[in-house]
């Protein structure tokens, strides 16, 4: 993927359904070149093409997520990580974002990571890292482990801090999952009253989905960019989360 296609992957994931007239005149390339290189996304599995547009896919996929917004996802992984004291032992639940962060973190050698993501342990098997990765059921797309099984191992293990990946943020709602089986083990986590950090980037803010993750109240600490909604900032700082923006 080009330069060109990773900003028509952010545009469409952001818009969710963007004109290919709209691509050409905000990237400064003709139509047919847009269209080629929908033409190579939609190839690739990145988006949906339709009648003279590009339609986003709500897709789980983590290589997927991983490019959209990938400069802003690094640089707020890199401010979480300096949350993190040498020696501690955090639980990294999933996302995007989080998985940039336990890359950092791993490269960094001096941290031990518990996470129920497959994902994230395949991304970090090459450094030197202390990784402990939960059982459960395996979501193939997400590669998030769940269940039961993934819940009982939260309850009997022990970390100092939590970064948890959401979907979605409203102030009607609170903090938002697509997923039931990842927003339970969310839930499992937050439970266990440690300090709980929500890793996220702007884009979330506005966004509705089913599965509540926990009260809003159980979150320590928000860490976005400096794109997010001033009210909701304002809103939950009132509500005793403290907001870092990257």
């Amino acid at each position: 993927m080009n330069s060109r296609q990773n900003e028509i992957l952010q545009v469409v994931n952001e818009r969710k359904r963007v004109q290919v007239t709209e691509l050409s005149d905000l990237l400064g390339v003709s139509g047919v070149t847009i269209r080629q290189d929908l033409n190579v996304l939609e190839q690739q599995g990145y988006l949906k093409r339709v009648h003279g547009a590009a339609m986003a896919l709500q897709s789980d996929d983590m290589d997927s997520r991983l490019t959209v917004r990938f400069d802003i996802k690094q640089a707020l992984a890199n401010k979480a990580a300096d949350l993190v004291a040498a020696n501690e032992t955090v639980l990294i639940e999933g996302g995007s974002a989080n998985a940039l962060l336990a890359r950092t973190l791993a490269e960094r050698g001096d941290v031990t990571i518990i996470t129920p993501s497959a994902y994230i342990a395949h991304l970090i098997r090459s450094t030197s890292a202390n990784i402990i990765l939960l059982g459960g059921v395996y979501q193939h797309q997400g590669e998030s482990l769940v269940g039961p099984l993934t819940r009982l191992c939260i309850e009997n293990i022990h970390f100092s801090t939590a970064f948890l990946g959401i979907d979605g943020y409203h102030q009607d709602t609170g903090f938002t999952s697509r997923d039931m089986m990842r927003a339970d083990i969310a839930a499992a986590i937050i439970a266990k009253k440690r300090r709980n950090i929500v890793l996220t980037d702007s884009s979330k803010f506005g966004q509705i989905y089913p599965s509540a993750i926990g009260p809003t109240s159980a979150v320590s600490v928000l860490l976005t960019d400096d794109a997010a909604p001033e009210g909701d900032i304002e809103y939950l700082s009132q509500n005793g989360v403290s907001v870092i923006l990257g």
